[in-house]
């Protein structure tokens, strides 16, 4: 565990029986002090499951976990939850209807004297902008205040980290954005270590530093917001986080080439795999631009306007035969006709190779592949 590092978890397991059921396989993750990180994935992905591990809530079968300097899970070691300097702020809040504000914030600062707790509540309610409630109910604020509420009982404790389950989903629509930034920028003026948990790819792009895509109990990638959206590293990566568009492809040469069933795209991340190595191109929907002098030539089939840009099924012809079918965005300055024929070029930093083996393809060795008898 480096120096800078304020959680550490190595090859965490957690299983569930009957089964077993593996509801965390062997997860391993390093966060820095002051990040704010995400798990993200689907519902059943483990990410809920590591953030209790986490929290205290739940016991590993294999691995260790550290907070700080200090071993709270494994190797022998056992730490409650009380005990880890962690806060932890809840999907649904937890407040205590039947207290006030200030009693739910002192909730947790009995080792403090009672002056100092009051004085302490007050003071994490004025960082999170709630002065004047300390004696109000939680049923008199609204559901943005609520949750801000929550995140200062977690915050009074100073805890070394603090951990947020799905802490948005509750919110009203027009208001997830504006409490989202706002709690955001409270950590980051703060300079506390966060972990999210989300299935909402866009609250982890908008929110992180750092994100860890979860998916059937194990973290498929680690990475900055814009490289795991630029440059997924698996095929569920590049289809859970935002739309994208997967084709065959087939490394040509160590320039970057890669042959597709529409050409070769040049100047593609490859991941330094070998020439005549089978993989998966994925290419955003904003990686294609519409030019009147494009390569790719093909039809809309159906568009939906989503304010800034327009969102279109195009089908392009194959050069292994007929049509595939490619979701690009066009600009939303003009209207589309279904059945109007687009053109358009390949953005390649909008283009990332993803490793494959043969079988993930459909085939079950490079040589039966539909792509090398193409080059042949």
């Amino acid at each position: 565990m480096t120096s800078s590092s304020v959680i550490q978890l190595d090859g965490v397991s957690k299983r569930y029986w009957p089964g077993p059921v593996s509801a965390v396989d062997g997860v391993s993750l390093e966060i820095e002090r002051g990040e704010i990180v995400t798990l993200l994935g689907p519902s059943g992905c483990g990410k809920t499951t590591t953030l209790r591990l986490i929290a205290g809530f739940e016991v590993p079968d294999e691995g260790t976990i550290a907070v700080g300097e200090k071993i709270v899970a494994g190797e022998r070691s056992w730490c409650p939850p009380e005990k880890r300097g962690v806060g932890m702020v809840f999907q649904d809040y937890a407040l205590f209807p039947h207290l006030t504000v200030g009693e739910n914030v002192m909730f947790g600062l009995d080792r403090l004297p009672r002056r100092q707790r009051r004085a302490r509540a007050e003071e994490a309610l004025a960082t999170l902008d709630l002065r004047g409630t300390l004696d109000r109910y939680p049923h008199e604020l609204s559901g943005g205040q609520q949750q801000r509420v929550a995140l200062a009982r977690a915050l009074a404790p100073e805890p070394v980290v603090i951990l947020m389950d799905e802490p948005f989903s509750n919110l009203d629509a027009h208001l997830r954005d504006q409490v989202r930034d706002e709690v955001v920028g409270i950590l980051r003026r703060t300079g506390v270590t966060c972990i999210f948990v989300s299935h909402d790819q866009r609250d982890a792009l908008a929110i992180s530093d750092k994100v860890a895509v979860m998916n059937r109990g194990r973290i498929e990638q680690v990475g900055s917001p814009r490289e795991i959206y630029k440059h997924p590293e698996s095929v569920f990566v590049a289809t859970f986080v935002g739309r994208t568009n997967l084709l065959q492809g087939r490394i040509q040469n160590e320039n970057g080439c890669v042959l597709t069933d529409f050409g070769n795209f040049c100047r593609v991340d490859r991941l330094g795999l070998a020439p005549g190595t089978e993989v998966m191109v994925s290419v955003r929907p904003d990686g294609f631009e519409s030019c009147t002098e494009g390569a790719l030539r093909g039809t809309i089939l159906s568009t939906t306007y989503t304010g800034a840009q327009v969102e279109a099924e195009v089908a392009l012809p194959s050069m292994l035969g007929g049509d595939r079918r490619l979701v690009v965005h066009l600009p939303p300055s003009r209207h589309y006709e279904i059945g109007e024929e687009v053109c358009f070029r390949l953005l390649p930093e909008f283009a990332s190779v993803v490793r494959n083996a043969c079988q993930t393809l459909g085939f079950t060795d490079e040589a039966s592949s539909p792509l090398a008898q193409l080059q042949a």
